[in-house]
């Protein structure tokens, strides 16, 4: 049996053999926000189910492939589609795309996702730049041997959401008239979604939205030594005295609503990531 290192070998050499150049800046997008890519320059396409050892998405809203190209000026690598606990994939297999991109280059990691709100100043629409996230999975991509190679046995998550991609982001939505809220996401296993109960408990322990992902790429990528900027499209509001049933169509149809002012808020981070370059 291979090895996971042995196994982002392989994806990674697939890949590499088949885009013109070493991206820098990877994007991640969630249930319904493939199209927040929609202005890359895309130069290569690539099926998931084509790539040695890579898991297949199986979440409606996920495309399951990867776009590489130009976006802002610099080289990009673009899922479409992500993997999460509640499939019955591992941590490994989750965060597996995560450790493709630290192989290949990748420094910089912008991803979004579809949440449910839990602060009641939220709207349905509203975008929130994630600060800080609870590990609420009951587990860890870390747990096992570590990869030195990779990064450190403990790394730090103090600031795992970068502050100056986060500066950035606000500046770009108030520069092009895009509201932002700014809040700490709540990751949980899934897939059932959460009891009245349990939104009370996240709302006391701080958890400003909720999901299903994120968390698990998020520390691969700080052990990885990559930047990371994270938005939440809040696609309904979870509010335990006032609760409203919620179906996947409509969390796919209000994620696919905010795509036009997600290409807007990466475009002009990415722009801004040039400029501190320089």
């Amino acid at each position: 049996m291979k090895s996971l290192k042995n196994k982002v070998a392989a994806a990674a050499g697939f890949i590499s053999a088949r885009i013109p150049a070493a991206p820098s800046v990877g994007l991640l997008a969630g249930t319904g926000l493939g199209a927040s890519f929609d202005r890359m320059d895309v130069g290569v396409s690539l099926n998931y189910q084509d790539i040695p050892d890579f898991p297949v998405s199986t979440v409606p809203g996920h495309q399951g492939r990867f776009l590489f190209g130009k976006l802002g000026g610099h080289n990009v690598m673009a899922m479409q589609g992500r993997f999460h606990y509640y499939e019955g994939y591992t941590m490994a297999q989750i965060t597996l795309p995560i450790r493709v991109m630290q192989v290949l280059g990748v420094k910089v990691l912008m991803i979004v996702n579809a949440a449910g709100g839990i602060n009641p100043l939220f709207k349905v629409g509203d975008i929130m730049i994630i600060d800080d996230h609870l590990n609420l999975t009951g587990n860890n991509p870390l747990i096992g041997p570590n990869i030195e190679a990779w990064g450190p046995r403990f790394p730090d998550m103090a600031a795992a959401y970068d502050p100056k991609l986060i500066s950035s982001a606000e500046t770009v939505g108030l520069e092009h008239g895009v509201g932002l809220k700014r809040g700490v996401y709540a990751g949980l296993p899934g897939p059932s979604l959460e009891t009245r109960a349990e939104i009370r408990f996240l709302r006391t322990i701080g958890a400003d939205a909720v999901g299903l992902s994120t968390v698990p790429e998020v520390i691969a990528a700080v052990h990885g030594g990559i930047r990371v900027l994270g938005l939440s499209v809040i696609t309904n509001m979870n509010l335990p005295d006032k609760p409203e049933s919620c179906s996947v169509e409509a969390i796919i149809g209000v994620a696919e609503g905010a795509t036009s002012r997600l290409s807007v808020l990466i475009e002009g981070v990415l722009e801004a990531l040039s400029h501190e370059a320089r």
